[in-house]
């Protein structure tokens, strides 16, 4: 038997987004739109323009992008969504963001399974292990650092991806134990495994944001800021930090960070913040989730050359 294939997996991953009902998504769309548009609209024509998790074009109006934009997305069918909904075929690069969600599966898949007969190791001491392993792999998005280097992009967006890479993690992991329960059921227990895909998820978050800053580019950045699960009405009051102070309910929430615990306002600080916007996203019945918006300008005396 072989490991997952990546590419399938994200590609199952997003058929099961897509396949949502969408009924309540008017308002997220036209503000990730909106934003992602401005982005595309005023990206300078003699740099190219980078989309990052461009996805089926849901949330990315193409026709305002220039010619010189390339969209970036690890489905298979990623591309050809787009074709369909924007009449566009766009440059594509079919890559895993992270760089190291290749690495995470095969490990998941070695630690699974007996080397001298490809059984399952049906017991909790193999997904133990499995979580001291985590802790040594190191995504440093290297592709991405490589592409910005000799391509000098300059804008960028990034497209409600980052809240990706935790989900997709766990995905893997999930497929490579052949659906067995994986994680502890009392919430009051540590859980190894699911702290060292929490520590995974932040260093991948931390790498992606790295490699973006390193190249200079105007950064568009939309993303999941919170994931919050249960049926009391959440409302978002005016901005200001931390961003659980900014949310509004009758009762005690039940919330996830879908970043890991890394603050995007902290790890741009270095560059001058030009937008900032929260919004709420009812993406299912019980799951509500509070997006961000950054744009972060490049650094001053940037010069491109024509």
């Amino acid at each position: 038997m072989k490991a997952p294939r990546l590419a399938g997996d994200l590609a199952a991953e997003q058929r099961a987004f897509l396949g949502r009902n969408r009924s309540r998504w008017e308002e997220h769309l036209a503000r990730a739109r909106t934003f992602l548009g401005e982005g595309l609209r005023v990206a300078d024509p003699r740099a190219p323009v980078l989309v990052l998790g461009a996805g089926s074009g849901l949330e990315v109006p193409w026709r305002l992008a220039p010619p010189s934009t390339v969209g970036w997305d690890a489905d298979p069918w990623s591309r050809i969504r787009t074709l369909l909904r924007h009449g566009r075929l766009v440059p594509w690069m079919f890559l895993d963001l992270t760089g190291g969600l290749a690495d995470l599966t095969d490990l998941a898949w070695r630690t699974a399974r007996q080397p001298w007969s490809g059984r399952l190791r049906a017991n909790r001491a193999a997904w133990r292990r499995l979580a001291g392993l985590v802790d040594t792999l190191e995504p440093r998005c290297a592709t991405l650092r490589a592409w910005s280097r000799e391509h000098r992009p300059g804008t960028i967006l990034a497209a409600n991806v980052m809240g990706q890479f935790g989900v997709v993690a766990r995905r893997l992991v999930e497929r490579c134990f052949a659906g067995l329960q994986l994680w502890d059921q009392d919430p009051e227990d540590p859980d190894p495994l699911d702290q060292a895909l929490h520590a995974w998820t932040a260093r991948a978050v931390r790498a992606f944001l790295g490699a973006l800053l390193e190249c200079a580019a105007d950064l568009w950045l939309v993303h999941d800021r919170a994931v919050i699960f249960g049926d009391a009405p959440v409302t978002l009051g005016p901005m200001t930090e931390p961003w659980m102070a900014q949310l509004r309910a009758d009762g005690p929430l039940e919330a996830a960070d879908p970043l890991a615990g890394v603050d995007v306002l902290r790890e741009c600080a270095g560059r001058a913040l030009a937008a900032h916007q929260r919004w709420i996203w009812p993406v299912a019945p019980g799951q509500i989730h509070v997006m961000e918006a950054i744009r972060v300008q490049p650094p001053a005396g940037r010069i491109l050359e024509s």
